[in-house]
């Protein structure tokens, strides 16, 4: 048990030391350069001379200028030099010493007062001592042996006292200053000892924790260096083979690394690029990972992300080539001719970049097949001067197909507008998306929806495919989505787009294009010159008009090339001289008779509109505009099949407009001064021939109505007549959609006089001249107007047959 002598009996000079604590049994150097170390040796020395014995000092630990309370009585042993020359001196410590207060002594330090601790202890020791001294030994020993200490393990197993044990600990050098001092001022020395074992216990934990981790961290950097070895002789080895075999591109292939900081890339591409390169060279050849990344670094290198073809801003340089390669289809002309006028006048003043957006369009070309959607996208390109790209959408289904495949998939690639992008060589292609009604959605997703930022301009500057992972400028991309069905484009992805109609060509029209365009085509597919085989004005004409009944040329452009093959094989066979000049007359004996011959042209027993309960409506398709025929009968009241019966395939809203025509019918025959008594007692049916093929829509109202009103009177719908409007239960015509293509289908008919709804009078500002000038279009407000215009008149007052129903 340690012990406090009562009185301070000791009068000695301080020597401080800064950060550094001496504890009893140690011997250390000091340097007496420092004036306080010197002033106290010196007055130590000065003392001595009265006294018996060594000189003595009060070694005081102090930090940050605060003394401990408990300092160590120590003896200067020698005074001498120190190894690097300077004066020094080797001071012992003796005993630990209570500090009391200062007071007066010879020379410049300054003297305390102290009292020593006793710090004895029982003999024998007691036995959780002794344990605790074998402890400490052990944890000692296990420290030198790690240090290489062996001639120090002795000394350690040699010491007995229990106090001298714990202060060897004053020699550890992983003891901070703190550490130390709570030693020094533990005066117990088994509590002391406790402390000592502790902090060399938790050392040798943190030792073992270190050194396991030194072993792994050096395992695997042995590891990568010997991997990092064996690669750089596999390497020379290539490398040689290589020039044995005099190929020297492999390198250079290789180098990946060398090729993206060669390469004009945007700075976050080439971020990610280059990370990639890190992944590449520290993955193994046999590792799946490495082929992906090259797949990948081969298609960001080969992605043309600063390449740009200037536009061609000859706005009417622009405008002649549309003209040339395309007849008709001013809308579309002028809409594209607006935008380069556009851009033209925003590069001339300095606003090509706005807010990191470039001026793209989207148009989107709505129209039956064959009206020219596809070809006229390159018309756009060439015009532009930019490269030009088609991306097929129809019967695209999975999501992926338009943003990519992550890469953890096998056989991963970049979606179609990212290749389109690749495959133009260039950041603005005029990209078309074909057949963008077609696109179909199942458990693999919805591409239509990943369009979605494709086509809006206010986000495409942004576009993050899956597979790339960076980020995609299109917003320079002239985008143009073709469609048959506008309403088969979603509406979210159809409002991002300009829609753009195209309605058919007149018949004039189809006639310059397979002048100017078709025929050229075909007679150097049939291996004809244009000396050989020549076609008269009227004999395209005829094959536009009745061989040929569609909105677009397509199959006028089949006719033709029929024609061609046929004369072809006539010369041939010796049976045709040439140059041979086909006129009208010639076309049934080449290609046999007309398939499409108008009503009006029809022997007038033939007509369709031959018998009561006929009329002619308008109908629009996916095909472009058509015509449609009513037909409407009365059953035999003796079958008592009373009521309303419609086929020919009709959706709901042409089923309630059939009903609404027949109520009507009812309510107002008298005033029509019809034999309503029949609608009463016999049963009605209406049918829509070409009954394979749905339909819909209330447009067709209007013709039934007259169907039934010829039906009931027994007059005639005229054959020069079609109809178009819906009707309602008032009698009113209300509005319908579609009055271009409508009347587009009624000229190549052969119709001379069209009914319309009067509030679509607006509309036939879109039907061109030379179509209107051919048809006697009559606005109505009602469908007593219509009845009037469309029914011929009674013949001699006599009840022509009503049609009955079998």
């Amino acid at each position: 048990m340690a012990t406090e002598s009562t009185a301070f009996t000791l009068v000695l000079p301080v020597l401080p030391l800064d950060d550094e604590v001496v504890l009893p049994g140690m011997v250390v150097p000091l340097d007496l350069s420092d004036a306080e170390v010197r002033a106290a040796v010196e007055a130590a020395q000065a003392a001595a001379r009265s006294e018996p014995g060594k000189p003595r000092v009060l070694l005081v630990p102090r930090i940050d200028g605060t003394y401990a309370k408990t300092g160590v009585l120590g003896t200067v042993e020698q005074v001498g030099r120190l190894a690097d020359g300077d004066p020094g001196a080797l001071i012992r410590g003796r005993s630990r010493v209570r500090i009391g207060a200062g007071t007066t002594g010879p020379g410049a330090a300054l003297w305390v007062e102290g009292a020593r601790i006793d710090e004895s202890v029982p003999d024998p020791l007691p036995g959780q001592v002794a344990d605790l001294v074998k402890e400490y030994k052990a944890l000692a020993t296990t420290w030198l042996k790690k240090r290489g200490a062996w001639q120090v393990v002795d000394r350690v197993q040699a010491i007995d006292d229990v106090s001298a044990l714990a202060d060897n600990s004053g020699y550890s050098p992983f003891l901070t200053t703190e550490q130390k001092v709570e030693l020094l001022e533990t005066p117990d020395p088994v509590a002391r000892l406790k402390l000592a074992t502790q902090q060399l216990r938790d050392h040798l934990a943190e030792q073992d924790v270190a050194e396991t981790i030194a072993k792994d961290v050096q395992e695997g950097v042995d590891k990568q260096q010997r991997e990092f070895l064996l690669r750089r002789q596999l390497e020379a080895v290539r490398k040689e083979l290589r020039e044995l075999n005099g190929d020297q591109e492999g390198e250079e292939s290789d180098d990946y690394r060398a090729r993206v900081e060669a390469a004009d890339l945007p700075e976050k591409v080439r971020e990610a690029a280059l990370k990639e390169v890190d992944k590449l060279e520290r993955s193994s050849d046999q590792s799946p990972e490495g082929s992906w990344i090259r797949t990948w670094l081969d298609t960001v290198l080969e992605m043309p992300w600063n390449e740009r073809t200037e536009d061609a801003y000859d706005i009417q340089g622009a405008k002649a080539i549309l003209d040339a390669e395309h007849a008709g289809l001013q809308d579309v002309k002028e809409r594209i001719t607006e935008y380069l006028a556009v851009r033209k006048r925003r590069s001339d003043r300095g606003l090509g970049v706005i807010g990191g957006r470039r001026g793209g369009a989207v148009l989107a070309l709505v129209g039956p097949p064959g009206v020219g959607k596809t070809s006229l996208g390159e018309s756009v390109a060439h015009a532009m001067g930019r490269k030009f790209v088609r991306v097929a959408l129809g019967g695209v289904r999975d999501e992926a197909e338009i943003r990519g495949h992550r890469r953890t998939y096998v056989g991963a690639l970049p979606g179609r507008i990212v290749r389109a992008v690749k495959e133009a060589g260039s950041m603005n292609p005029v990209v078309l998306l074909d057949e963008i009604d077609k696109v179909g959605s199942d458990f693999r997703g919805d591409p239509a929806a990943a369009l979605l930022e494709v086509l809006d301009p206010a986000q495409n500057h942004t576009f993050r495919d899956h597979y790339l992972e960076v980020e995609l400028d299109l917003s320079d991309v002239v985008f143009l989505a073709t469609a048959n069905v506008l309403e088969a484009i979603p509406e979210a992805l159809a409002d991002r787009m300009e829609i753009v109609r195209l309605d058919g060509y007149t018949e004039d029209e189809k006639v310059v294009i397979a002048r100017d365009h078709l025929l050229p085509r075909q007679l150097e597919r049939a291996g004809l010159g244009t000396d050989e085989v020549a076609l008269d004005e009227s004999a395209l004409r005829k094959l536009a008009g009745e061989y040929t009944r569609e909105a677009g040329v397509r199959t006028l452009e089949r006719s033709i090339a029929r024609l061609l093959r046929k004369v072809a094989a006539q010369h041939e066979l010796g049976e045709r001289e040439l140059p041979f000049t086909v006129t009208d007359a010639d076309l049934r004996d080449l290609i046999g008779r007309p398939h499409h011959v108008p009503e009006s042209a029809q022997d007038p027993a033939e007509r369709r509109t031959s018998v009561p309960g006929v009329a002619t409506g308008l109908a629009v398709t996916g095909a472009g505009g058509d015509v449609l025929f009513v037909e409407a009968s009365l059953a035999d009241p003796e079958t008592g099949a009373a009521g309303l019966t419609l086929t020919g395939q009709l959706g709901d809203v042409m089923k309630e407009s059939a009903q609404i025509a027949l109520s009507f019918l009812r309510s107002h025959g008298a005033e029509l001064e019809l034999p309503v008594g029949d609608l009463k007692d016999r049963g009605v049916h209406i049918h829509f021939p070409a009954g394979a093929v749905p339909k819909d829509g209330p447009s067709a109202g209007i013709t039934m109505t007259t169907a039934l009103a010829s039906l009931l009177s027994g007059r005639l719908v005229r054959t020069d007549v079609a109809m178009t409007g819906e009707v309602s239960l008032t009698g009113r015509v209300l509005p319908i959609g579609g009055v271009k293509q409508k009347l587009l289908a009624a000229h190549r008919a052969g119709v001379t006089t069209v009914i319309i709804p009067k509030r679509n009078e607006p509309d036939l500002d879109d039907v061109p001249a030379e179509v209107l000038d051919k048809l006697d279009v009559h606005t109505v407000t009602d469908v007593r107007q219509v009845l009037e215009l469309a029914l011929a008149p009674a013949t001699n007052g006599a009840t022509p047959e009503v049609p009955v129903a079998a």
